[in-house]
């Protein structure tokens, strides 16, 4: 397994629509993980949310927070980055619509995007960062 990857190293690997996992705190402490949409964007990701949602009120509470994408099938490429996330109300409309065509496609992302109730963008950027691939295991 190659380790201490960059982002750059992993190829396509951000650019495709993965599901991610977030990884948030309850107030008792334990992890909550929820299956998210996203884009990274200028070495951090971006996920859209409800401002009333469970995510985000453990965010308000305890901004650290953990994401995971990975591919499912070889190499295997993957990366957790984990910080403290910024929860905003600005620039959600675009974040929302750029995400939901990644993954739904221009005029299905495009009207997902128009009827969806998310008010707010979540940002996290590097704290910890790992990547890895199995591209050397391969024979």
């Amino acid at each position: 397994m190659r380790k201490d990857l960059k982002p750059d190293d992993l190829g396509d690997l951000l650019e495709q629509p993965l599901v991610a996992v977030l990884a948030t705190y309850r107030r008792d402490g334990s992890v909550l993980l929820s299956p998210v949409w996203h884009r990274w964007r200028d070495g951090g990701f971006d996920v859209v949310s409800g401002s009333d949602g469970t995510k985000t009120r453990h965010l308000r509470r305890n901004p650290r927070a953990s994401i995971v994408v990975y591919e499912h099938d070889f190499p295997y490429r993957g990366l957790e980055l984990s910080g403290e996330a910024v929860v905003r109300r600005d620039g959600v409309e675009e974040a929302a619509r750029t995400i939901a065509t990644r993954y739904l496609g221009t005029e299905a992302g495009a009207a997902y995007a128009e009827r969806m109730r998310d008010d707010v963008a979540i940002r996290l950027e590097p704290g910890r960062l790992r990547a890895w691939d199995f591209a050397d295991e391969s024979g």
